[in-house]
């Protein structure tokens, strides 16, 4: 069942997860379902004040560790079993709260990228958490691998969130390009951290940033916002897949190499840690 909701909901990850050994898989899957169930109260067509108050009781469930609730159990058994922050989760809920408005706007770089961090950055450590990564540098680098994919999200999904009211991004297509220009410098600063990854679990890492990576590029191909419009959502295909994950394997023998990291995103780090402290949450 899990496995079938990542497939539903998330296909390119889904494609990723084939990789991955299977009880690493089973608690990736309780993460994602705990992260879906999560979005799914903001994005339903319910009206807001009974958004409000669902999201309210499942955030007072999950305090109040009801482990009646299996999503909210499967969770509590990750944070503890992989010594996750909760101000991790902390964070994730009030990401997720920023869309619980009747009109979301994001103005600065900076806001953008909290709030990827905060729905997205904290999911790419708390995934690293459940691989058995240890060095912090290399958690940095799953932080931003988050925040590059959401960023990717966002500059797919902007017409289906101006139809929500929300805009994390002027709808035109020099933004839509600068926003794809920003998760590039995640992508890229991301990739030696994972030469930290046990390598039982190092290709579908790989194969997740490469293919995701890659919806950027379709959105490229656009040229102009008249064609974005009338593209619908962008994905990529089966077969961009199975050359990117060819292409992974190249990535794979290239991190053998890396025999130390000191990871260095400081300029975007400066202007996340104008608000949130990395290493308290690592």
């Amino acid at each position: 069942m899990k496995e079938n909701l990542l497939k539903k909901h998330a296909k390119s990850f889904y494609w990723a997860s084939f990789f991955l050994p299977n009880n690493t898989l089973s608690k990736c899957s309780s993460l994602y379902n705990f992260c879906r169930t999560l979005d799914d109260i903001v994005d339903d067509d319910n009206n807001l004040s009974v958004k409000r108050e669902i999201f309210s009781k499942f955030k007072k469930d999950f305090e109040n560790k009801n482990l009646e609730n299996q999503i909210i159990k499967d969770m509590w058994s990750i944070i503890d079993s992989e010594n996750i922050s909760k101000q991790v989760i902390i964070d994730l809920f009030d990401g997720v709260e920023t869309d619980l408005e009747e009109q979301v706007v994001i103005n600065s770089k900076k806001d953008l990228f909290v709030y990827s961090y905060r729905v997205a950055g904290t999911v790419g450590l708390m995934m690293s958490k459940i691989l058995k990564v240890k060095n912090k540098e290399a958690l940095k680098g799953a932080i931003d691998l988050g925040i590059a994919m959401q960023l990717t999200n966002i500059a797919r999904d902007v017409c289906e969130d101006k139809a929500r009211n929300r805009e994390y991004v002027k709808h035109d297509f020099s933004s839509i390009r600068t926003i794809i220009d920003d998760s590039q410098v995640f992508y890229e600063k991301s990739f030696k951290s994972m030469s930290y990854i046990p390598l039982k679990s190092r290709f579908s890492v790989i194969v997740a940033r490469r293919v995701y990576r890659k919806i950027g590029d379709y959105i490229l191909k656009q040229k102009d916002i008249d064609n974005y419009n009338k593209a619908g959502r962008i994905y990529v295909p089966v077969f961009e897949k199975v050359i990117q994950t060819f292409l992974s394997i190249i990535d794979f023998i290239k991190l053998l190499f890396i025999r130390k990291l000191k990871y260095n995103n400081q300029l975007n780090h400066n202007i996340l840690e104008q608000e949130i402290n990395l290493n308290e949450r690592i």
